[in-house]
């Protein structure tokens, strides 16, 4: 499986600097690697999920929510943890097309908790910093305004850099040279190791993973897979 994988990826690597040498770089080479990348991406994602099979796996386990930021009612019967990364493709689709829906019918219903926790990967250039920054905002306000940061990081994603995060902080109402200094020193630096390892001891191998009252749920899943273990736990 790993020589395929490797193979597999090297062919479109190759083929997409075929492709970027025919048309003579048409989306210059930033825009190009960032399309390789999710490329290579969701290449792998399939694959883990074909390995994996259904997105649910195993027995409840008890997973700490930290001190990280909430969305929803503290005392919800539900609780939603995601490990997440803030340029992860698969993350930005779930944010874009299941996320709503989630806190639609359930979290501003009072049924579920909602709590985000950090898992950057390495290969993602400005994942780590932008975790960093929407800590930085929530130690200058509360849950809602990290929220505010982590929309605003999701509906960008494309733009995302320091300089941006800097720029957006002030937006949101971020006091520039408290935001920046937080920002510079990786004042939350442990905080987001925390939650990395904290990710791994659960299990989680990707981005994005929720565990629904201790439930596994793998990947970018549809909101049917989300409210069919939400509702069998609303029902206990």
């Amino acid at each position: 499986m790993a020589t395929t994988l490797v193979l597999s990826i090297a062919a479109l690597l190759i083929s997409a600097f075929t492709l970027y040498k025919i048309n003579d770089a048409p989306l210059g080479e930033e825009q190009f690697m960032a399309s390789v990348e999710k490329g290579i991406e969701a290449y792998i994602e399939k694959q883990r999920q074909l390995q994996e099979g259904p997105p649910t796996a195993g027995e409840p386990i008890d997973v700490s929510i930290d001190d990280d930021a909430m969305k929803g009612d503290k005392n919800a019967p539900v609780t939603i943890v995601e490990f997440s990364d803030f340029e992860c493709p698969f993350c930005s689709r779930f944010y874009r097309d299941t996320l709503p829906d989630i806190l639609s019918e359930y979290v501003d219903q009072g049924k579920v908790r909602f709590v985000y926790r950090d898992f950057p990967l390495g290969f993602h250039q400005n994942a780590r910093s932008a975790s960093i920054a929407a800590e930085c905002m929530k130690d200058q306000g509360n849950d809602k305004l990290y929220y505010k940061m982590h929309d605003k990081i999701y509906e960008n994603q494309t733009a995302l850099s320091v300089d941006n995060l800097k720029k957006w902080a002030v937006e949101l109402g971020a006091d520039a040279g408290e935001f920046n200094t937080c920002l510079d020193t990786e004042k939350f630096a442990d905080e987001i190791n925390k939650d990395f390892e904290d990710g791994q001891g659960y299990g989680v191998t990707g981005t994005p993973a929720f565990f629904i009252n201790g439930r596994l749920v793998s990947g970018a899943q549809p909101f049917s897979v989300f409210k069919g273990i939400i509702d069998e736990e609303l029902a206990q």
